[in-house]
């Protein structure tokens, strides 16, 4: 068993949480010696990697269907949070992020980055243009990262020179990497390339290898939103030559990608078109056939229709809720009640209010599927009939319906 992930893991977690009084000392020794001199220790640089599947039911033998997670040592996690504490902070007190970079920043979320996207497509349909919204998916982006480069942007796009450049170096010099599945773990080989992913450094690593591209596409006058290796651009089609511009972005982006070891996966690129809420006329065609057009598309976890009806959205919901429900049924018996409570949380309540906010203005007879599916883990979870009256059990609950769940995610954001 390896507690902390990697196979060569000199201190555990639970020894370090049992000890912590008696290591605290020598450990912000060696992280504080660290720092101060811009070297990373050798023993944090070996990674374990488990291959993990990105969704469940997809074919075990294709490679392709597998995220390489990095499980580095504990105590390379820990310096690691250091070191993210103290470069975020130096980015956001002087603005060096990307403003629509929405990966793991304060106050920043799929859900706000959704947020934002839609409004524009709204504001842009409600005034009567369709809205071309190209989503780009880049093959095992993390995995390419060249080291020189991200260097050389590291001291020239966010001002990090002297003994922290030098540590950021030694970082990424002689890593070793090994593929663990079960107990079983390969030899390992060196690791010239990529930010491991898994890690707490790897996510804004890449943030800053991508801070160039944003530059790209503000020259073209399109509107876009970036989370970590996820980017969404979209355009009004009723804009002057809005099919060359895009066209010519898609090239200059691909350029770009290509002379910075990225590549762009045009199988898994798609694109969708909203259509105007209120039509003036006739709108340009362009051909754009290799974008993928699709009737629908999965967006950070939002399904969306060319009409904005998020009724795929909310069936995809209902499915995935009873799917969990009829398998919690089997551990009814087993649990205590407030363990079930939590389960419940877990699978059913955090599926409901995932991007809820986009359901404003969604008619009330597709909301009522999703209330459907809370007052059946309602039942489930008191052991109510099933024509008992629900509303006095959820006060009691202190959950609230569907519909002003949906209006306290609006206000709170």
């Amino acid at each position: 068993m390896l507690p902390a992930g990697s196979s060569v893991d000199c201190l555990s977690a639970k020894l370090v949480h049992d000890s912590v009084s008696a290591l605290s000392p020598a450990l912000m020794n060696i992280f504080n010696i660290s720092l101060s001199t811009g070297v990373s220790p050798m023993v944090f640089k070996d990674v374990a990697v488990q291959p993990i599947l990105k969704k469940p039911g997809l074919d075990r033998t294709i490679y392709e269907n597998f995220h390489p997670i990095s499980k580095v040592p504990f105590l390379s996690r820990a310096l690691e949070k250091i070191v993210h504490g103290q470069i975020s902070a130096h980015m956001n007190s002087n603005s060096l992020l990307d403003v629509f970079q929405s990966a793991f920043r304060p106050r920043h979320s799929t859900q706000s980055a959704l947020i934002r996207v839609l409004n524009d497509i709204l504001v842009a349909s409600d005034s009567g243009s369709r809205v071309r919204l190209p989503q780009l998916d880049l093959s095992a982006a993390f995995d390419t990262v060249d080291h020189h480069i991200f260097l050389d942007r590291l001291g020239s796009w966010v001002g990090v020179t002297g003994v922290a450049h030098q540590w950021f170096y030694s970082y990424q010099s002689n890593r070793s990497i090994s593929v663990q599945i079960g107990d079983c773990a390969s030899s390992c080989l060196p690791l010239p390339w990529g930010v491991p992913q898994g890690s707490i450094l790897g996510p804004l690593l890449f943030s800053i290898y991508l801070l160039p591209l944003g530059k790209i596409l503000n020259q073209h006058g399109l509107s876009y939103h970036i989370y970590t290796d996820d980017c969404k651009l979209y355009i009004a089609m009723d804009e002057e030559n809005a099919g060359s511009r895009l066209a010519a972005c898609l090239d200059d982006v691909k350029g770009w990608l290509a002379s910075n070891f990225l590549k762009l996966n045009e199988r898994k690129t798609e694109s969708i078109i909203f259509e105007s809420h209120n039509h003036h006329g006739s709108h340009p065609v362009c051909d754009l056939s290799t974008l993928n057009p699709k009737q629908c598309v999965t967006s950070l976890g939002v399904k969306l229709d060319p009409e904005l009806s998020m009724a795929p959205q909310i069936n995809s919901v209902v499915r995935s809720c009873f799917y969990q429900l009829r398998h919690l049924t089997r551990l009814r018996q087993i649990l205590k009640r407030r363990h079930v409570e939590s389960v419940i949380h877990a699978f059913i309540t955090s599926h409901l209010d995932y991007a809820n906010t986009l359901l404003v203005g969604a008619p009330v007879s597709a909301l009522n599927w999703l209330q459907v599916i809370q007052n059946a883990a309602t039942r489930f979870l008191t052991n109510m009939h099933q024509h008992s009256h629900i509303t006095p059990v959820l006060e009691l609950l202190h959950w609230l319906p569907v519909i002003f769940r949906v209006q306290f995610k609006l206000f709170c954001i």
